[in-house]
C-alpha cells in the first residue's frame, strides 16, 4: 500500500493522482479496471472525500479514467499519438502501434464538388469528384469517420475499387498517386448525434474535427478530407521548431 507524505509540499489530491497515474502505467490497473470510489480512497488514505473526488476529476478530464453510471469509475484505454512530423495514412499508423485496422465503408457517391471542395482541390466548382465516406477502426474500436472527396483525371475508377484498406497505398498501386506533403488543421469540437453513434461515444465526450488537403509530388491536391476522431482516444503530436529570426 501507499502511503501519503502529509508534511509535504505536493498536495495530497496530486499525490492520490500520481499514485492513480503509476499503477496505470505498471498496468497494475490494465483499461477497463474498476478503479476506487471516492469514499473507498478517503477511507483508505484517511483524506475527505473532497481531496479523493479533486485527484480522480483530473484523470477523467484529462482521459486516463472515465466514469460508468451507476458502476463506477474504470481506467480507460490509452490514447493513440500521432505525430504530426510524417504523412502517414490511418493504416499505417494502427500498424505501427501494434493495433489491427479495419474499415467500413459507409458512402461512396460521384458528386459536384461544393465550393470549398473545388478551392482545396485545385478544381471548378460543380466539377465531378468522388466522395468516400469510411469509418476507421483500431482492433474493431470505431476510431473515426474519415470523409474523402479524391480529384484528378481518371478518379471516376475509385467507384468500382475496394475501398477497405489503405487509400493511399490504393492511389499508389493503380494511379500512380504518392501523397508528398499535406496541411492539416484540427479542432476540438463536440460530435453531431450520428457521428456519435458511429463513434460510440457519451452525449458530451469531445472529438477532434481535422481538415487536410494532399500533394503529390508536383504539388498538386488530389485529395480533401474531413475527419472526425475520438478525443478519448486519440492524440496528436508536434515537434515544434524555434526559427533563427523569432
Amino acid at each position: 500500500m501507499h502511503y501519503l507524505q502529509r508534511q509535504h509540499a505536493v498536495p495530497l489530491y496530486l499525490q492520490i493522482k500520481r499514485m492513480l497515474e503509476q499503477e496505470i502505467a505498471s498496468g497494475a490497473l490494465p483499461p477497463h479496471t474498476r478503479v476506487a470510489s471516492e469514499r473507498e480512497l478517503s477511507e483508505r488514505y484517511g483524506i475527505s472525500r473532497m481531496t479523493a473526488r479533486q485527484a480522480l476529476a483530473e484523470l477523467i478530464q484529462e482521459g486516463r479514467l472515465y466514469t460508468s453510471a451507476g458502476k463506477g469509475t474504470f481506467v480507460a484505454e490509452p490514447k493513440i499519438s500521432q505525430r504530426i512530423l510524417s504523412l502517414t495514412s490511418f493504416t499505417e499508423e494502427m500498424r505501427s502501434r501494434g493495433i489491427t485496422p479495419t474499415t467500413r465503408l459507409l458512402r461512396r457517391e460521384l458528386v459536384p464538388a461544393e465550393p470549398q471542395v473545388a478551392e482545396r482541390l485545385g478544381r471548378p466548382t460543380d466539377a465531378p469528384v468522388v466522395c468516400i465516406e469510411r469509418l476507421r477502426l483500431g482492433n474493431d474500436e470505431p476510431m473515426a469517420i474519415e470523409t474523402a472527396y479524391v480529384g484528378f483525371p481518371g478518379a471516376e475508377r475509385l467507384m468500382t475499387l475496394n475501398l477497405e484498406g489503405s487509400l493511399y497505398a490504393l492511389l499508389g498501386q493503380e494511379f500512380g498517386i504518392f501523397p508528398a506533403t499535406a496541411i492539416q488543421e484540427c479542432e476540438a469540437a463536440l460530435p453531431q448525434p450520428r457521428e456519435r453513434a458511429l463513434l460510440g461515444l457519451d452525449k458530451h465526450a469531445p472529438v477532434l474535427r481535422i481538415q487536410r488537403t494532399t500533394f503529390d509530388s508536383q504539388q498538386q491536391p488530389f485529395e480533401y478530407v474531413r475527419s472526425v476522431y475520438r478525443g478519448d482516444r486519440y492524440r496528436f503530436v508536434a515537434r515544434l521548431v524555434r526559427g533563427d529570426d523569432a
